[in-house]
């Protein structure tokens, strides 16, 4: 890997939590100050021009307080915090909750919340690894663990989940058939009916595409999954064909057992000798009676075997 792949790769901002103190003592210490300094203003102004040039000193520090008074308090709701900036530059994370309180006036602030959010991709039409054109969505449950992470390092976290959810949910559908139809799918993974595999793999593959962007993947599962139209008849005339082939074969399975337990008995208890032809004859007449569609009419036969 090459320094500039290194320098894209490697993240620059990580949250570090910043102090701060509780706004109502803030709150206290300027309503005693701001009095305080007004009171001994009007001292000041009794004592002749020395005290008025003092008084007026004191008067800007008054208005210096109320500057820093209007712009350095925050509320800090739960499960949510405020990054701090100072001049573009980034100064520190405040995850305590409640009513806040810092020295200085100049910080920007920009709340990032931690809360659990959930995305719903549209709907994407990809190809699945035998190249059938399927209908697929899923759905992405997601929450910020890193607030600096999440602000800096990408332009528009929310967007990024969307878009690199969609990237991720292609790229997932295209390595895997949509139902386990031809043979060398057997004992494969296939989107329809391994839904807990297809969602895990889908939830890691997210989790590493939105990692550097200070976002945890706590779920990602298919919500929509269906051929595309032009192709749903012809998949669902497929898929009913292996269906019969299927019941047909299990048929078949358990009637050639019930045959040969038919011969064994009647062999053992003695019940009747057949000979080769005879034993065909039967056969093929239990065939047909065990794997028929409809109800058979019984012949009730007169003469001999």
């Amino acid at each position: 890997m090459d320094e500039t792949s290194k320098g894209i790769n490697e993240i620059q901002f990580k949250d570090l939590e910043r102090a701060s103190m509780s706004g109502f003592l803030g709150l206290f210490i300027h309503w005693i100050i701001v009095p305080a300094i007004f009171l001994i203003c009007a001292v000041l102004y009794a004592a002749g021009p020395a005290g008025i040039a003092l008084a007026g000193l004191l008067h800007v520090l008054i208005g210096i307080l109320w500057l820093v008074m209007w712009n350095s308090y925050v509320i800090i709701n739960p499960n949510e915090t405020a990054v701090l900036q100072f001049f573009g530059k980034y100064a520190g994370t405040v995850k305590t909750e409640g009513f806040r309180f810092f020295v200085n006036p100049l910080y920007e602030k920009t709340k990032v919340t931690f809360r659990i959010r959930n995305f719903e991709s549209a709907k994407l039409k990809v190809n699945d690894v035998n190249a059938n054109p399927i209908d697929i969505a899923a759905v992405v449950v997601w929450r910020v663990f890193d607030a600096a992470e999440a602000l800096f390092e990408v332009d528009d976290y929310e967007n990024y989940v969307q878009i690199q959810s969609e990237a991720a949910l292609r790229a997932m559908a295209t390595k895997y058939p949509y139902d386990i139809i031809e043979e060398k799918d057997l004992g494969g993974v296939a989107l329809s009916s391994h839904q807990e595999v297809v969602a895990k793999e889908l939830r890691q593959s997210v989790q590493e595409r939105l990692s550097r962007a200070g976002i945890e993947v706590l779920e990602a599962r298919i919500s929509h999954l269906a051929y595309a139209p032009e192709v749903a008849q012809a998949m669902l005339r497929r898929q009913q064909a292996s269906a019969v082939v299927a019941a047909r074969r299990e048929i078949v399975d358990g009637a050639v057992g019930m045959v040969e337990l038919a011969l064994q008995q009647l062999s053992a208890k003695d019940i009747i000798e057949l000979d080769e032809e005879k034993k065909a004859t039967m056969v093929s007449n239990l065939l047909v009676v065990l794997c028929s569609e409809t109800d058979t009419t019984p012949v009730v036969q007169t003469g001999s075997l």
